[in-house]
């Protein structure tokens, strides 16, 4: 018996509805992103409980490091049970964890609920990943990815826009966000319910070239998860582009704190130079992608945004030390975030297309297992960068940013996929 809220697909959709469909897969990106958001309120909690920053770090490590577990195991098992299944209930009893967090009381408490909500909120995105490939051809995947990725970024613009118009009304009181962020959740979580639909498993298993109606009705197998560990090539994908996310990481958690240390920003203009940063990047992934699926081509243009990244970047470590003026720093950070997008996306649809090519019906696994690849790196970045930075500086720990990007530039001679379009057939 399939849960009430699970609507399986028999034929695949077109058109409209599979534009739809995918919006409401972005949507519960947002969602799951959204509703474990903590830097609005985090000098506030910090201040009410007393906590120190090296231990709000312990906190986020260890919660990201049971996110890990979650989005491995739950990949796997999305692609046993279904998609729909699985995130429904995880992204609604997430939700329903921030009104247990607006009653966290100490430290430990809070630890205790951040490694629930992010234990549960591990498995949730990596679904959303799956559903993503689920209801994206090949023709459009790379695009489909782009808007996948402003999931993160429209859950912290929606969370900072809530909390500037809405601490002045409750006295600054940070439990109020909590409170705001799980009935906004829960609202979302509705609409999502109300829509949201999945390919059968047999329809999953299907390679979508382009898109067109398919129909099937047998049952099969989920497959094994030990057939993609057999295979080099989706190693190579997974820890290249672990090394690749240190240097996005490492902007996502310390962008602002970067600034602020290392070039005498002050805090108001440093949230504006990231947040010009992530608007360049959400454009970029966008039309990247756009590109790369007319031209089916995504190599080509994740090697050229990661040689891109790699001389940036090493101008950039140039900046450190020098009197250099404000708007020659955003111009660099901003170029910065420009090319992270050209690379990104045309290799998660560069990954999703070789473990399709390996077991279309292993999607979730491949993906859970990157996402939890992906977040013990969080961890050890979490516990290691803040040794590097007070032995080096900044500058010492973008160095080995800058090390992550030229193992996933070696990582790239691995992948399987074109480096040139394919020659046109004539008619």
């Amino acid at each position: 018996m399939k849960p009430f809220y699970v609507r399986e697909l028999s034929v695949y959709p077109v058109g409209g509805r599979r534009v739809r469909l995918l919006a409401i897969a972005v949507l519960a990106s947002l969602v799951a992103n959204f509703e474990t958001t903590i830097a609005t309120i985090l000098p506030l909690l910090m201040t009410d409980l007393g906590m120190s920053l090296e231990e709000y770090g312990l906190i986020a490590a260890l919660s990201v490091l049971v996110g890990g577990v979650s989005a491995g195991v739950g990949g796997i098992l999305s692609d046993r049970w279904g998609r729909v299944a699985l995130l429904v209930p995880t992204l609604t009893v997430t939700a329903a964890c921030n009104f247990l967090l607006a009653t966290v009381d100490s430290v430990g408490s809070l630890l205790a609920v951040r490694c629930l909500m992010l234990f549960i909120e591990g498995a949730g995105i990596t679904i959303t990943a799956s559903l993503v490939r689920d209801f994206s051809p090949r023709v459009g995947r790379a695009q489909a990815f782009g808007f996948w990725t402003w999931g993160p970024v429209g859950a912290s613009f929606l969370a900072s826009a809530l909390a500037s118009l809405t601490l002045p009304l409750f006295g600054n009181a940070w439990q109020s966000q909590a409170i705001i962020m799980g009935i906004v959740s829960l609202t979302l979580c509705a609409i999502i319910i109300w829509q949201i639909a999945e390919p059968s498993a047999a329809l999953r298993a299907q390679v979508m070239g382009a898109e067109s109606a398919v129909s099937v009705t047998e049952k099969i197998d989920p497959g094994r998860v030990r057939e993609l560990f057999r295979h080099p090539h989706l190693w190579a994908h997974v820890l290249g582009n672990t090394g690749w996310q240190v240097l996005y990481w490492t902007f996502a958690i310390f962008g602002q704190t970067i600034l602020v240390t290392s070039f005498a920003m002050d805090a108001a203009t440093a949230n504006g130079v990231v947040a010009l940063g992530i608007v360049l990047n959400a454009a970029a992934v966008i039309l990247v992608g756009r590109i790369s699926d007319r031209l089916q081509l995504r190599k080509p243009f994740t090697a050229a945004g990661t040689l891109l990244t790699i001389a940036a970047l090493a101008y950039f470590v140039g900046l450190f030390g020098r009197d250099v003026s404000t708007p020659h720093v955003i111009v660099v950070w901003a170029l910065l975030y420009l090319v992270l997008g050209i690379a990104y996306v045309p290799w998660m649809a560069n990954f999703s297309e070789n473990a399709e090519d390996v077991d279309a019906r292993l999607q979730g696994a491949a993906l859970g297992i990157w996402g939890m690849v992906v977040r013990v790196m969080i961890v050890a970045l979490l516990v290691i960068s803040p040794l590097v930075v007070a032995a080096g500086g900044w500058q010492t720990w973008l160095l080995v940013a800058l090390a992550g990007q030229v193992v996933f530039l070696a990582a790239m001679l691995v992948f399987k996929g074109r480096w040139r379009a394919a020659p046109k057939v004539a008619a």
